[in-house]
């Protein structure tokens, strides 16, 4: 499909990719959202907590929403869609990650951009309860190049899936590893690493055979903590291995379900690479939506809807 012409006009104080980005993190609240977990045991002895929440009448239609980086189903980015759907008559499933959902996982892997493994067992999971005749999925960041490669890496998926919206997606991932470690991307790279070595300090005694403590005092950065933990522990070589076969820019040519993905052009996270203009030209299930503003994952709207969170529902109501 040709690119479409992005709608989106932010607030004027929000233009800024900085502010629209660090505001939608830190300073957004939705309320009003109960959710309900169940815990999926997974055929490897780990597990996943999904955070259900439901609309006012029995659906037969469910949202999948994946969060990002040391994200989990409370962030406003995830609960701002749930609610939003849940209240156009969508039940929506918010998945916490492998170890993101407030209790450490069992096994020394955890979760990482490619785990397609783990969207596929939740969505055999929600198909098992033969409630719902029509699934969609919104990833957000790390969550929406999962969700991408889910779609482009085999040949069928379920017949129910019907949607797929993408925010904010690092299609290349060694594109967008690149941007956050940036000068101008510092202050985000810090917080980043920090979570990530306080979630994996735990494993250091659970698992003394596979990370020692010279190595967890060795990650300093991003691409440290990848060539470190998250290659190991994920079966791949080392970060850039990891980078190049989990990227879902490289699966776009073979989705064959109706999927939009929004990145903004101001968005810093984002590499060129990361803008599959080419990509979505020759696939005419591929639709590429670019707004000048939105930072990452800050598309600041009316009435704490976000622009995005609108564009998901009237994409998956107009199928």
């Amino acid at each position: 499909m040709p690119v479409l012409e992005s709608e989106y006009k932010p607030p004027f104080w929000a233009k800024k990719s900085f502010v629209s980005t660090v505001f939608s993190g830190l300073a957004r609240q939705v309320k009003g959202l109960e959710q309900n977990r169940e815990r999926l045991e997974l055929e490897d002895g780990d597990f996943i907590d999904l955070d259900w929440s439901y609309a006012n009448k029995p659906s037969n239609r469910v949202i999948i929403v994946l969060h990002g980086l040391e994200g989990n189903a409370q962030r406003p980015y995830v609960t701002g869609p749930a609610k939003l759907f849940n209240d156009n008559g969508v039940d929506a499933c918010a998945v916490n990650f492998r170890g993101c959902s407030g209790e450490t996982n069992r096994l020394f892997r955890s979760y990482h951009s490619g785990a397609t493994e783990d969207l596929e067992a939740v969505i055999s999971h929600i198909l098992e309860k033969d409630i719902y005749k029509e699934v969609y999925i919104k990833g957000i960041s790390l969550g929406a190049n999962m969700a991408l490669k889910y779609a482009g890496e085999r040949d069928e998926v379920p017949k129910e899936l019907k949607a797929i919206i993408a925010v904010s997606a690092p299609c290349s991932l060694k594109g967008s590893c690149d941007e956050l470690l940036s000068l101008k991307n510092k202050h985000y790279a810090i917080r980043f690493l920090d979570h990530l070595k306080k979630k994996l300090k735990p494993k250091l005694s659970q698992f003394p055979e596979k990370l020692t403590t010279k190595d967890f005092n060795s990650i300093k950065s991003l691409i440290d903590f990848d060539h470190i933990y998250t290659s190991k522990a994920h079966g791949f070589l080392d970060a850039y291995d990891y980078y190049d076969k989990a990227s879902s820019l490289q699966f776009l040519p073979n989705i064959k379900v109706p999927s939009l993905i929004i990145n903004a052009l101001n968005d810093s996270f984002l590499s060129a690479a990361c803008y599959p203009v080419k990509e979505s030209k020759n696939n005419p299930n591929v639709y590429l939506e670019m707004p000048k503003y939105g930072g990452h994952v800050g598309f600041i709207d009316k009435n704490n809807i976000y622009y995005n969170e609108n564009r998901a529902l009237e994409f998956v109501n107009q199928l």
